[in-house]
C-alpha cells in the first residue's frame, strides 16, 4: 500500500524507488551481519568435537560484534540505488522475503564457510609455526589447558609451560580475529551491489 501526499504522478515512482532500495538495503545489510556467526561458531564446535586448543576466545567475538562490525552494516543502509532498481519486476510478498533460503544458504554455506577456512588456515599455520602441528593439536585441550602441566612436549620436543601455552593461545586469538576482520572487509565489499558489478556500482558512492 502507498499514500500520496499530492497528485504527482513523479511521486508515485519515486515512492516505489524508495521502498525498493530500502528493501534492497536492508537484505545487503542482513546479509553482511549473518555471514560473521559462522566464523564465530565453527572454532567452538571444533574446540569441543576436536578438542584442539581453543582458536577465538569471547573478547575477539565482542570486539567483532560490538566494534568492527557495526559502521559496516549500518553503512550498508544507506547505499545508492544501483541503476536497475526500476527495472525489476514487482516482489512477490510471499516468495521475495528480506531472509529467505538463497541469502541464508549464500551467507552461511559460501561466505561464512571461506571465512571459517581462512581463519583456521591462519589458527593451524601459527600453531605449526611454533611447534604444534596440527595433527598434534587433535585432542590436545586437556593437557593445553592444564594449569599444573609445565613441561607439555610439542611437535619438536620443546617443552611448554603454561604461561607459554596462554600467550600463544592469545596469539591464536588474534590471528583468527584478524582473518575474519580482513574477510568482513571484502565481505562489505560484495554486499554492496546485489545484482550489478561493484564496478558498476562505485566503491565510493556510498
Amino acid at each position: 500500500d502507498m499514500i500520496l501526499l499530492d497528485d504527482n504522478f513523479a511521486s508515485i515512482v519515486t515512492g516505489v524507488e524508495q521502498g525498493r532500495l530500502i528493501f534492497d538495503n536492508l537484505k545487503k545489510s542482513i546479509a553482511y551481519t549473518l555471514t560473521k556467526n559462522i566464523p564465530e561458531l565453527t572454532p567452538y564446535l571444533i574446540y569441543i568435537t576436536v578438542s584442539v586448543p581453543l582458536p577465538l576466545g569471547c573478547i575477539t567475538i565482542l570486539m567483532i560484534e560490538l566494534a568492527t562490525d557495526i559502521f559496516p552494516s549500518v553503512s550498508l543502509a544507506y547505499e545508492k540505488a544501483e541503476s536497475d532498481i526500476m527495472h525489476l519486476k514487482p516482489r512477490n510478498p510471499r516468495k521475495d522475503r528480506l531472509v529467505n533460503e538463497s541469502l541464508a544458504a549464500y551467507s552461511y554455506f559460501q561466505i561464512g564457510a571461506i571465512q571459517s577456512f581462512a581463519g583456521f588456515t591462519d589458527y593451524f599455520t601459527a600453531m605449526a609455526q611454533e611447534g604444534w602441528y596440527p595433527l598434534l593439536c587433535v585432542g590436545l585441550r586437556s593437557h593445553w589447558e592444564d594449569v599444573h602441566l609445565q613441561d607439555l612436549q610439542d611437535s619438536y620436543g620443546q617443552e611448554w609451560t603454561y604461561a607459554q601455552r596462554l600467550y600463544q593461545q592469545y596469539t591464536c586469538y588474534t590471528v583468527f580475529f584478524i582473518s575474519i576482520e580482513i574477510c568482513q572487509i571484502a565481505d562489505v565489499l560484495i554486499r554492496k551491489t546485489r545484482r550489478l558489478s561493484i564496478f558498476q556500482q562505485g566503491f565510493f558512492r556510498n
